[in-house]
């Protein structure tokens, strides 16, 4: 008998960035292995924060898709819908949670009447979701996975999005309960399992997210690649690309074009969307920059070539959120070979990582002068090829997808 999964997450396919990709690729995965899996998630809005055609006319409404697999595995997704602010604020974040939770709700008291699922997974954000879980689990059986991409409450405590400390204790309160009923907790990174071991009993496992190397690998020809993006061949390309937020901190990219203006072959380049989009392109033209270009989101089969032109690939982190989330980004970069700039406090686990396996080049958070010297030194940096190849090194190793669902496909799901 086929095996039953039931995913419980707004972030879904086809979204291209973000939890959204990792959702969908691992549920893809799974299905191609066999198993049935059902999804209840909303209708795809990031990183755009509106949704996206061609569900805008049914986004008030309930949706079912299915697909079907020659595995004998299949997908059904039940799509649910959602308040999606245009500018996210900690508040609007709230609602936009509290109105998934609600919608979610309806759909799964349904599937409860006539569903039973061997495996019930979670994905935080939102973080709330396992209490769906936990509650699934105890009327319909199963075992209840409570996955954590971001450390959504630390977060906004650090970066000063929930000042109260009441909610904030309440909402602690609320996901130590979670952790507790869950069977098994998994997250990302090192250094958040280390932090969620701290606030629970249950066990957590190391389940990091991936990348598929047959789609991201390093191309010959760079100069070409350049010229098809608009560029001089003898260009030398700093690019960002990714979600375009609050804790990114891109502003430092502005004042550091600004210091390398007199380098007329040194451009920068941001890539994707996100709510600070506009105030970054607004604050550019106000420092009257020449040497920046702002690209839209990359479709998908274009994305290795866009990846495989820069010269220099930026990943940024503010101080308070350099240990809490890992930069999904940062998967693809490796897979390409990409040399990095990073932005990373010693002893944060982004930090660790990429010191340890000697594949970027490290500087401190929130640090402007460091960060152009940084620059400077990706610039002329001597091991640069050394650098890029024991980041494809890493990626072949530890990040391949079949790997890293295999190993949670058995220490998981038996």
């Amino acid at each position: 008998m086929k095996q039953k999964i039931l995913l419980i997450g707004y972030n879904f396919y086809p979204e291209l960035t973000g939890i959204g990709k990792y959702s969908g690729e691992m549920i893809e995965w799974l299905a191609n292995d066999g198993y049935e899996c059902t999804v209840i998630t909303t209708y795809p809005y990031y990183p755009y924060w509106k949704i996206q055609e061609p569900y805008r006319k049914r986004r008030f409404w309930y949706k079912k898709e299915s697909q079907n697999f020659n595995s004998g595995g299949a997908i059904t997704i039940f799509r649910c819908p959602m308040y999606v602010p245009n500018k996210p604020t900690g508040k609007k974040r709230m609602l936009l949670d509290f109105s998934f939770f609600a919608s979610v709700s309806l759909q799964l008291l349904k599937l409860a009447f006539f569903n039973r699922y061997d495996f019930i997974f979670t994905v935080a954000p939102a973080f709330q979701l396992g209490i769906l879980g936990n509650y699934f689990k105890k009327i319909r059986k199963g075992k209840h996975i409570y996955h954590v991409q971001d450390l959504q409450i630390d977060v906004a405590k650090d970066l000063e999005m929930i000042k109260s400390k009441k909610l904030l204790n309440t909402l602690f309160k609320l996901e130590h309960h979670i952790l507790n009923k869950s069977d098994v907790v998994s997250s990302i990174s090192e250094n958040m399992v280390a932090k969620i071991e701290n606030k629970t009993e249950s066990e957590v496992i190391l389940f990091p997210n991936w990348v598929d190397n047959k789609i991201f690998h390093p191309l010959a020809h760079q100069e070409q690649l350049k010229v098809n993006y608009g560029y001089q061949p003898k260009d030398k390309v700093v690019l960002y690309s990714g979600a375009i937020g609050e804790k990114q901190g891109l502003t430092s990219i502005l004042h550091t074009a600004k210091a390398f203006e007199s380098q007329p072959n040194i451009k920068f380049a941001i890539c994707g969307t996100g709510p600070y989009k506009k105030k970054l392109q607004h604050l550019a033209q106000e420092m009257q920059l020449k040497n920046i270009r702002f690209f839209p989101l990359q479709p998908k089969e274009k994305f290795n070539a866009f990846l495989n032109m820069a010269t220099i690939h930026l990943v940024m982190q503010k101080t308070k959120a350099s240990d809490l989330v890992l930069p999904s980004k940062l998967t693809s970069i490796l897979a390409v070979g990409g040399l990095s700039l990073i932005t990373a406090d010693k002893g944060s686990n982004l930090y660790n990582l990429v010191d340890k396996y000697k594949m970027g080049i490290l500087v401190p958070t929130e640090n402007q002068n460091a960060f152009n010297e940084g620059l400077k030194q990706a610039l002329n940096e001597a091991n640069g090829n050394e650098l890029r190849k024991n980041a494809r090194m890493y990626s072949e190793k530890h990040l391949n997808i079949d790997n890293v669902m295999q190993t949670f496909k058995e220490a998981v799901l038996n």
